[in-house]
């Protein structure tokens, strides 16, 4: 197993008299492909503002590489190398996919020169090594040139995850890429992502176990704030209390029916 990547160590997020995130202890290892999956308002995506840092607990900590970030800004946690989806993906619906990718290149690897790019054409960056290789990476060639109000959502999609993975982030934290999706969207998005495979550290949260069970190692599943179950797909699927609260099966009250 990769070394610890992102640790969260009993970490508490109370809104009023409801606590969403109830003393939950996790690993991230680097490398790893991950999923955190549970119902509506099982805490996963409170959990997951926590460790990207737009909310701060009131108990616990959050650590990178053994370094606490726990009241770090999403700003600062980017330049460390941790990345969400949305945090540097905000596209441009009048521009070209292209000219997208340029802004996202120009923001991660030229900040102190993003400015110029306005004074710049653009077009002269379309032809970037690390541009092309991502547009082909993520199967973007086809609809270079379009302007982004006219992609499909899925292609849309995986322009988002694009801009976001062309920053070359250390951990690339999705939450829930696949919502709103086709079939065969879903099945795109996660091919470019598994291309990412051993090169990037994965964690992905997703309403539907169903869409990730063959694309994480490693599942967690949340209800009510905790976390039930840690393990592998077949693992968690058979949990007692994954079965009772995500599949409303109540193992104990079909045996006393036996």
């Amino acid at each position: 197993m990769g070394k610890e990547i992102l640790q969260a160590k009993a970490v508490t997020k109370r809104f009023g008299g409801l606590v969403a995130v109830d003393n939950v202890d996790f690993t991230l290892r680097e490398f790893e492909v991950a999923g955190i999956i549970g119902s509506n308002g099982a805490g996963k995506t409170t959990f997951f503002n926590l460790l990207t840092g737009m909310f701060v607990p009131e108990e616990g900590v959050i650590l990178h590489k053994g370094v606490d970030i726990t009241r770090m800004t999403p700003q600062q946690r980017v330049e460390r190398g941790i990345t969400r989806t949305f945090q540097l993906t905000s596209t441009f619906d009048t521009l070209s996919v292209t000219d997208n990718l340029v802004l996202a290149f120009f923001r991660a690897f030229h900040q102190a020169s993003i400015w110029n790019l306005l004074f710049t054409k653009m077009k002269r960056f379309h032809d970037e090594p690390k541009i092309v290789s991502i547009l082909e990476t993520f199967d973007l060639l086809p609809v270079r040139e379009r302007m982004v109000k006219n992609l499909s959502l899925g292609e849309k999609r995986r322009l988002e995850i694009a801009m976001a993975v062309l920053a070359e982030p250390e951990v690339l934290l999705l939450d829930e890429p696949l919502a709103g999706l086709s079939e065969s969207e879903i099945q795109g998005v996660l091919k470019v992502l598994r291309q990412q495979f051993g090169k990037q550290t994965i964690l992905i949260v997703e309403h539907k176990i169903s869409h990730v069970k063959d694309f994480v190692e490693r599942l967690t599943v949340m209800h009510e704030g905790r976390i039930i179950a840690e393990g592998g797909y077949e693992e968690c699927l058979n949990h007692p209390e994954v079965r009772k609260s995500y599949w409303q099966i109540d193992d104990s009250a079909e045996a006393a029916h036996v």
